[in-house]
């Protein structure tokens, strides 16, 4: 028992430190939030969606905090929040946007039944 602890204690202290040491700063991740965040304000989530779009930039700072005190897991993490959340206020500004559209159609709609109803009690 002895003998097996001498042998797999020093391995696994070895396996631990190259772990740790080993993982490297999650920049697709840190890119893939910037860009998320870029596409967002492009579709004007930042008025259609500021709350998704503002916890996506909170969440790519502290990504990037983390990674600065080499907390890659973390700082990996926080960046993949980061892009969810800034895809998410893209579909939710897309959604608004979509909403509005369809509401005016509908009112556009209203309007020519209304038309066509007083037409065709005119030539009644």
């Amino acid at each position: 028992m002895r003998r097996r602890l001498r042998i797999a204690l020093p391995a696994l202290l070895i396996f631990a430190a190259a772990a740790s040491a080993g993982t490297p700063p999650p920049v697709t991740n840190l890119q893939a939030a910037q860009q998320a965040i870029a596409n967002a304000e492009r579709v004007d989530a930042a008025s259609l969606a500021a709350v998704e779009l503002g916890e996506a930039r909170a969440k790519l700072s502290a990504a990037e905090k983390a990674v600065a005190a080499k907390q890659m897991v973390v700082g990996a993490q926080l960046a993949d929040e980061a892009r969810a959340d800034a895809e998410l206020a893209a579909a939710r500004a897309g959604a608004a946007k979509a909403y509005t559209v369809n509401a005016e159609i509908k009112r556009s709609t209203a309007t020519l039944v209304e038309e066509m109803q007083r037409k065709a009690g005119d030539s009644k």
